[in-house]
């Protein structure tokens, strides 16, 4: 248990504990992961016969790390100390890591079989909060966990060792979900009963600032949709309303869409192209660091890849964008390089600038992505040719 000035609460936890670990039928431990608490919540701690780490370096993160470095068992279970949690209902957790699993998450929400008892959770925690992040949680990582920010859950201990979490706030449960999902490893959900915590001052949590902690670090560790998806839609939407455009303007119900929609639509593609870029930059550095696990659909795709494919693309966008713009300046010379017609111009202006800043682009990304992919290229081993007859 995490603990900061939890001495209203930290005995009740405690004796809840020492219960639970006897109707499981395991040999544990409890062990206080104290963040300088100054109430006399390491005096209630020891008296009670739980084991205290003090734990310098602040945040929730920082305590709960302390704490599973320190822990001897082969399983952790881990919960709050604000006594809103029943942790002599453990049994679930126990039967689950007996059976294998490495992750097993609490889920406090009606539709996972949990309850959430009358003033437990505020409002905007139950109804916007958790439900939204947890649906993005699915969304993003494929994971089948409804309640992804609960904060009551059992591991194995090595199994917490191979997550290699790095955060330090609140993030860090969020962290140990996402990092478990995406190294493959065996996730289960079971149903318990979340309490009205028992302090008589406000929760450390803020709801709105560690919300936001939460969802960014979910959108950091997943460039896909951080980057890859937006863009792909930014640029797709751009090519199509551009082609529609190139020739004619269009009218729908006296509604003209002419060379400004062109314009940006052309601004789509480009902003586009460059997301989907830093979506592969993203990876490519991140898998090299070790902050996410390999992926194999990716790795094909970067083995397809070669500077050279990269520089070809873009020299043939270049080269289009030329034609374009030789195109109209051709037009421009047979008026005598007077006055053009202004629709008529920047139609031919706008796809041939478009060409030449998405070929420039992309040469240089080519490049770029060359020199981030050198670190995992280097710990790749190459693929060895099939023998033949």
């Amino acid at each position: 248990m995490p603990c900061l000035n939890e001495a209203e609460t930290l005995a009740a936890c405690i004796l809840k504990a020492q219960a639970g670990l006897r109707k499981a039928g395991v040999k544990g431990e409890i062990l206080i992961a104290d963040n300088g608490s100054t109430d006399g919540s390491v005096q209630i701690a020891e008296n009670l016969g739980a084991r205290v780490v003090h734990v310098a370096a602040k945040g929730y993160g920082c305590a709960l790390r302390g704490g599973f470095e320190a822990a001897q068992g082969r399983w952790i279970i881990m919960g709050d100390a604000d006594d809103s949690y029943d942790f002599s209902e453990i049994e679930g957790f126990v039967q689950r890591l007996r059976d294998g699993d490495d992750l097993v998450m609490g889920c406090r929400l009606p539709s996972g079989g949990g309850t959430i008892m009358p003033g437990a959770m505020p409002w905007k925690n139950r109804w916007i909060g958790n439900p939204i992040l947890s649906r993005i949680g699915r969304i993003f990582y494929q994971t089948p966990i409804r309640d992804f920010h609960c904060g009551m859950r059992g591991f194995s201990k090595s199994a917490y060792e191979r997550m290699e979490v790095k955060t330090t706030g609140m993030e860090f449960a969020s962290e140990m979900v996402m990092s478990a999902t995406l190294k493959k490893m065996r996730i289960s959900e079971v149903p318990i009963t979340l309490h009205p915590d028992g302090r008589s001052r406000p929760p450390h949590l803020k709801p709105w600032r560690d919300g936001w902690r939460h969802l960014r670090f979910m959108l950091i560790y997943s460039p896909r949709w951080l980057f890859l998806i937006p863009g792909l839609l930014l640029a797709v939407a751009g090519v199509v309303t551009g082609a529609f455009l190139l020739m004619t303007p269009m009218v729908f119900s006296n509604v003209v869409f002419d060379v400004g929609t062109l314009l940006v639509a052309c601004m789509s593609v480009i902003v586009g192209s460059q997301l989907m870029s830093f979506g592969f930059f993203t990876k490519v550095f991140a898998i090299a660091d070790g902050l996410l696990p390999n992926d194999p659909r990716f790795a094909r795709v970067f083995r397809y890849f070669s500077l050279e494919k990269g520089i070809l693309a873009g020299v043939a966008l270049l080269l289009l964008g030329l034609g374009f713009l030789t195109y109209a300046l051709w037009i421009w010379k047979e008026n005598s390089f007077g006055n053009l017609a202004y629709s008529d111009n920047l139609r031919r202006i706008i796809p041939a600038t478009t060409c030449i800043v998405l070929g420039m682009q992309t040469v240089f990304s080519s490049f770029f992505l060359s020199v981030l992919g050198l670190k995992t290229v280097a710990s790749t081993p190459p693929e060895c040719p099939e023998e033949s007859d």
